[in-house]
């Protein structure tokens, strides 16, 4: 396996054991419209952006038509958080970056208190519930979102090593061709001296073959001078 994605996968199983750690609820007061609140905040270390969008959606999601947003300060009015209160509340909620990452924060009027860890201890604890609820969902979301990336990038890497291979195999059956055209052209070469030596054979014979026949030449003017002189001495 490659050492890049077996060190991705690794970080990603060391992010499963520490994630659910990593969303404190504390309580925490904001100022809506100058107004101060008491609420409570859970944080998370992960997108501001991301986080808010998952949060509007989910109580989108579970209170339709009851979610306004108006610059990122969600209200609901008479809405029925079943594990915080059988009757309906009023919930103001705002996501806020951290230094730590992200702070999902909501203040809930219960119509006779306001959400508090001394005030209202058991609602505290159902509405505490709720949003490490939300905030394990975030973890496991984006785990499955590292998981799904390493998965892309294993195949990826598989690919790559793949195309690896193939290159590989496609030099050695270029080796092996310029192996074959190297025997062919050493063939050719052979060849081609064998036929330039007959051609060099050619030429000595011929020479032969003119020397000859010059010395015939020379032979037949010796033989017609012969005759010639003969012919003058006839009386």
């Amino acid at each position: 396996m490659n050492r890049k994605i077996l060190l991705v996968l690794l970080l990603v199983l060391a992010g499963l054991r520490a994630s659910a750690q990593r969303s404190p609820v504390d309580e925490a007061d904001m100022s809506i419209n100058n107004i101060p609140r008491k609420g409570q905040r859970v944080s998370l270390q992960l997108d501001n952006k991301r986080v808010e969008t998952s949060w509007i959606k989910q109580l989108t999601d579970q209170f339709p038509g009851k979610v306004k947003n108006n610059k990122g300060v969600v209200t609901m009015d008479g809405v029925v958080i079943p594990e915080v209160s059988a009757t309906p509340v009023r919930v103001i909620s705002r996501v806020e970056a951290l230094p730590t990452g992200t702070g999902v924060w909501w203040s809930i009027d219960l119509g006779n208190a306001y959400l508090g860890r001394e005030s209202t201890p058991s609602q505290w604890k159902a509405a505490e519930k709720y949003l490490k609820d939300f905030a394990r969902a975030m973890y496991r979301e984006d785990l499955m979102a590292q998981i799904a990336d390493a998965e892309k990038a294993l195949v990826n890497s598989q690919n790559n090593n793949m195309g690896v291979i193939e290159k590989s195999n496609t030099i050695k059956k270029d080796i092996e061709k310029n192996k074959a055209r190297k025997i062919e052209i050493q063939q050719m070469l052979a060849a081609n001296a064998a036929e330039l030596q007959q051609y060099n054979n050619m030429i000595d014979t011929n020479l032969k073959e003119q020397e000859a026949a010059r010395a015939d030449i020379v032979n037949m003017r010796v033989a017609l001078e012969a005759v010639k002189e003969r012919m003058t001495k006839i009386e």
